[in-house]
């Protein structure tokens, strides 16, 4: 009992805290800080939810939760006899549980299959530059600039786009759209997108892919300034504001019109690093959720 209550204060702990963090302050100014604390959060959520149901379900057993969830496959007799309370229990954390797998691999399979399509249809509509050596060129007059991450990513630009930037702003461009592959941020949006889908109605879930998704792109950024002038990539990113950029591909990664002003200002008026204290206390803070709620579910309180 001491454990699924440990848990449930744990998940109600995370759900707090993201919610008082879709308001913070300083996430743009250590943004793979901030991104790390989020999924730490999310993880630990969907962890510490599950347990708590799943730890009172196997109490009879008299085990933590992962050992009791392998005596109950195993068929073995419980210590007490069970009652309609635990049977309950034991249903809704499975059923979660798997929710919250099932909208995962559902979003990433579905991810896999919008890029495979988007390769095939950019091996037809797409062409290289000797300009733009590894850059696919799209034979369009609006101006759109994205990646298609994966194992065989891409960078895409279009005609439009060259044609609106100068030498300087498309290559600061470029090396954001290459940060975006290096980092892998597909990676880091997909489990904000399948919790999403589990959760439509929650606002803050809402709010937290938001600013999980702007996140991204200032930590594309920060990347892209060590290799362009922070003002070439903002004057690039008001250029397609105005130009009114094309919609990114459904599971790509590119301009978004919400965040262009937000991330211009940090671009122009970078604000001062945040202080190594509150940069490791976050850190300390994320390893420290991601590794309770795995230690709750192996050891009983």
């Amino acid at each position: 009992m001491i454990t699924a209550a440990a848990l449930a204060a744990l998940a109600t702990a995370c759900a707090v805290g993201s919610w008082r963090f879709t308001t913070a302050r300083w996430t743009s100014q250590a943004p793979r800080v901030a991104i790390i604390l989020w999924q730490s959060l999310g993880v630990t959520w969907g962890l510490a939810t599950t347990g708590a149901m799943l730890a009172y379900a196997v109490e009879p057993y008299g085990m933590g939760v992962l050992s009791g969830l392998i005596a109950f496959a195993d068929g073995r007799t419980p210590r007490e006899p069970w009652d309609a309370l635990h049977v309950l229990a034991m249903v809704a954390g499975l059923t979660a549980l798997t929710v919250l797998v099932a909208v995962l691999l559902t979003a990433g399979v579905q991810a896999l299959r919008a890029r495979r399509r988007h390769r095939m249809l950019l091996a037809l509509i797409s062409h290289d530059n000797p300009v733009l050596p590894g850059v696919r060129v799209l034979d369009h007059p609006g101006a759109a600039a994205y990646c298609v991450p994966g194992l065989r990513s891409q960078v895409v630009v279009s005609e439009g786009a060259l044609k609106l930037l100068s030498q300087d702003e498309m290559a600061a461009v470029l090396a954001h759209e290459a940060a975006h592959v290096r980092e892998r941020h597909d990676l880091v949006l997909l489990p904000f997108a399948a919790l999403r889908r589990a959760l439509p109605w929650s606002k803050v879930v809402c709010d937290a892919q938001a600013q999980v998704e702007l996140l991204v792109e200032m930590a594309a950024d920060d990347r892209a300034r060590r290799y362009c002038s922070p003002r070439r990539l903002a004057t690039a990113l008001l250029r397609f504001g105005t130009a009114g950029a094309m919609p990114t591909p459904h599971g790509m990664l590119g301009v978004h019109a919400n965040s262009l002003m937000a991330r211009v200002d940090r671009l122009v008026k970078p604000a001062p690093e945040l202080p190594m204290r509150l940069r490791y206390g976050m850190l300390a803070l994320s390893v420290t959720l991601l590794t309770s709620a795995p230690f709750l579910w192996v050891y009983q309180l």
